[in-house]
């Protein structure tokens, strides 16, 4: 028998990501033939628009098909920094910017860039799953900074204080949120920035959804408030806005002896990102944008239609997410009882009851830290959402 080869230490801290975990046990039940409606995708359900995919088509007809420099062609990183510049006001030069494989990638770069092992970094709580998994990985140590339940989960500056050490070295934040949908008002933004700038701490701005917010909310970078542009790390990409996951393009902006260093880091694992997607996320940010609108206009209807029915469901309750395409819901009145058979601890229970007994994938919240609540994503369709909510509550009126 052969002898199983040991793994490296750093490896064995990882936990797999339960949003793909669902999605792929989902996507498992499709394959048997199972009608699964799935709530758990990270993704638009929309084709990636026609003028994006030609631009890819006729970078291969023009043969840019070799390597380009390490952080990207300068047509596109000219683009990023017109794109920063009209969202966000903050201009940033060519050296500033890293085009990656994707905006996990681009979190990557940063974290292993930042974060020396022992440092403390703050994160605020619920997050994205690959947050702590990324600090861990850097040899870092995960200060969880937990939201006051009145505040809506959004993280004030003395709910960061009360976790602080002397080893805090910087701050991840992710506005508007995955999975929480919560945008931080540029009010309690700028009283974080102030804090950042007193306690000397780098900042992480993930702001992959910052083009999907909905009614009157107004996104604002925390590299465009007073003194943070040269202690944050922007973090961008074109994925979420223009429906290009599978394309893996991100982007970060920030100080430039950082994305030096990042620089340096991307040169030995991956190089350059694919040189054809870049001339398509060149399209992206360069052509017309109305089909960006026209995204965003289809997950608001969905939006509103999706919290409504859920906080009409006894033991459901859903803030209205400002932007994203996720629900963030607490199930914590469901605990104790039974379910289709089915005792009920905590959200990890009941989404795996809603996924075998009904056939509906949700991502339960242990993954985000919140183990009473689950995300639904509404990049579905309309029909989709209507028929997996109709499952979720006719399981949910078996309870006893």
């Amino acid at each position: 028998m052969l002898k199983t080869l040991p793994l490296a230490d750093r490896v064995q801290q990882l936990h797999p990501s339960p949003t793909m975990a669902i999605d792929s046990k989902a996507k498992s039940l499709i394959a048997q033939g199972k009608d699964v409606v799935n709530f758990g995708a990270g993704e638009p359900d929309f084709d990636t628009p026609e003028n994006i995919r030609q631009a890819a088509i006729n970078a291969i007809n023009h043969g840019h098909t070799r390597y380009t420099a390490v952080g990207g062609i300068d047509a596109l990183k000219a683009a990023i920094r017109e794109r920063i510049r009209l969202d966000t006001g903050v201009e940033y030069e060519p050296d500033e910017i890293l085009v990656s494989v994707g905006a996990k990638h681009s979190l990557y770069n940063a974290v292993m860039t930042l974060v020396n092992p022992g440092d403390g970094v703050l994160l605020p709580v619920p997050y994205w799953v690959t947050y702590p998994e990324q600090i861990t990985l850097a040899g870092g140590v995960v200060q969880y900074v937990m939201p006051d339940p009145q505040h809506e989960g959004e993280p004030r500056p003395d709910d960061i204080t009360k976790v602080m050490t002397a080893e805090s070295r910087g701050l991840l934040l992710n506005s508007p949120s995955n999975p929480s949908g919560v945008v931080i008002r540029p009010s309690i933004l700028e009283q974080i920035a102030r804090l950042a700038t007193e306690k000397d701490l780098w900042v992480i701005s993930d702001e992959i959804y910052n083009r999907l917010v909905y009614d009157d909310t107004v996104h604002t970078s925390m590299a465009a408030l007073p003194g943070m542009r040269e202690r944050t790390v922007l973090i961008n990409g074109v994925s979420k806005s223009y429906a290009m996951t599978g394309w893996r393009i991100g982007y970060a902006a920030g100080p430039r002896h950082i994305i030096k260093a990042m620089t340096s880091l991307q040169s030995q694992s991956t190089s350059n990102p694919s040189t054809i997607s870049q001339y398509a996320a060149l399209e992206a940010l360069m052509g017309p944008q109305e089909e960006v609108d026209v995204m965003r206009r289809e997950f608001d209807r969905r939006r509103r239609y999706i919290v409504g029915r859920i906080n009409q469901t006894a033991g459901l309750d859903a803030a209205n997410p400002q932007g994203a395409f996720y629900v963030w819901v607490n199930m914590a009145a469901w605990k104790n009882r039974q379910v289709g058979g089915r005792l009920i601890r905590n959200a990890d229970d009941l989404a795996l009851a809603w996924l075998e007994l009904a056939n509906v994938a949700v991502v339960p919240g242990s993954g985000f830290g919140m183990p009473d609540y689950f995300r639904m994503s509404y990049a579905t369709s309309m029909e989709r959402i209507e028929t997996g909510l109709d499952r979720m509550q006719n399981l949910l009126e078996t309870a006893q």
